[in-house]
């Protein structure tokens, strides 16, 4: 196994409590199958349990990450030289940011139930976009590898 020399990396995962909600939809399947037979009713829960794991862990399966020279963040790969300041925003500041502050042309990866985040400006004059929005559950460690990165780049 190779150990990855990414200084940064998270994984955005599905809070634990959807993990039930998939397997109450499963159960939902389930009794709408009931009417039909056993094996309709446990093909029910077993499928609708499935498909909404399946859907909860696609969701949750969105990276940040540092790799060679560019900050990695779901669909989005930005060359950190276009980078400029980075801010913590804390559970008040990031809602803020992610509804009447948002500008519409940001780039924004957030995620409701993770409720602080980071905003790094862009620099670059070519970019419309003016600065990504990063929900993160470790948003110091983010900006510090943020930081460094830039600096061993520089």
């Amino acid at each position: 196994m190779q150990l990855s020399t990414a200084p940064y990396e998270e994984r955005l995962t599905a809070p634990r409590s959807w993990w039930l909600v998939s397997f109450l939809v499963g159960l939902a399947f389930a009794l709408i199958l009931l009417p039909f037979g056993t094996l309709p009713m446990l093909g029910g829960l077993v499928g609708g349990t499935a498909a909404a794991a399946v859907a909860a862990s696609s969701y949750g399966a969105v990276r940040i990450r540092i790799v060679g020279d560019s900050l990695v963040a779901g669909e989005a790969k930005v060359p950190l030289s276009a980078l400029g300041e980075a801010e913590v925003l804390d559970p008040e500041e990031a809602r803020a940011w992610r509804t009447y502050k948002a500008d519409t042309r940001a780039f924004l990866l957030l995620r409701a139930y993770i409720p602080r985040a980071v905003r790094v400006l862009v620099t670059d004059p070519e970019d419309p976009t003016p600065y990504l929005y990063l929900s993160t559950r470790e948003p110091e460690r983010l900006i510090e590898a943020l930081t460094a990165a830039k600096a061993a780049a520089a």
